[in-house]
């Protein structure tokens, strides 16, 4: 009974993350509508789906602009929660750009992005290590590592 209880409790978790797939703006609260035309800048939406994060219902905006990535959440009042846009590690403060190269340790770079929340902007960036593992690092603009 209790792996029961364990399993269905892991299913309706993960029930419970993803609401919907692909969703097309018309379907969205106006509220949302509007944040989310405001916040395109020219992007093209690739995908948009309806998440719950920690209770919270969003929609998490998939774009493309300039040929970039750039990925946005709104929630469901309209407020725009996080802003993710991929750059050129060149284009980071140098402190930050030092703190993911040394993370990195030599390995391959993926993809970096700013990442914008409540008007705090952070680095992101993935990388594969020397070793073959994947990980991320997330730094403050003086090169402190954070946590989302």
């Amino acid at each position: 009974m209790t792996r029961f209880r364990r399993a269905a409790g892991i299913v309706a978790a993960a029930a419970s993350i993803v609401l919907a797939g692909t969703l097309q703006l018309k379907d969205l609260p106006p509220a949302v509508q509007k944040t989310i035309q405001s916040t395109l800048q020219g992007g093209e939406v690739k995908n948009i789906s309806k998440e719950v994060e920690k209770g919270v219902t969003q929609y998490e905006v998939e774009t493309i602009r300039n040929g970039k990535h750039r990925d946005f959440n709104v929630d469901a009042a309209g407020a725009l929660i996080v802003v993710e846009e991929e750059v050129d590690l060149a284009g980071i403060p140098a402190a930050a750009r030092t703190a993911i190269e040394k993370k990195a340790a030599g390995g391959k770079l993926g993809m970096v992005e700013t990442v914008t929340k409540g008007g705090v902007v952070l680095y992101e960036a993935a990388f594969t290590s020397k070793s073959g593992k994947k990980g991320s690092v997330l730094v403050k603009a003086d090169g402190t590592e954070t946590r989302n």
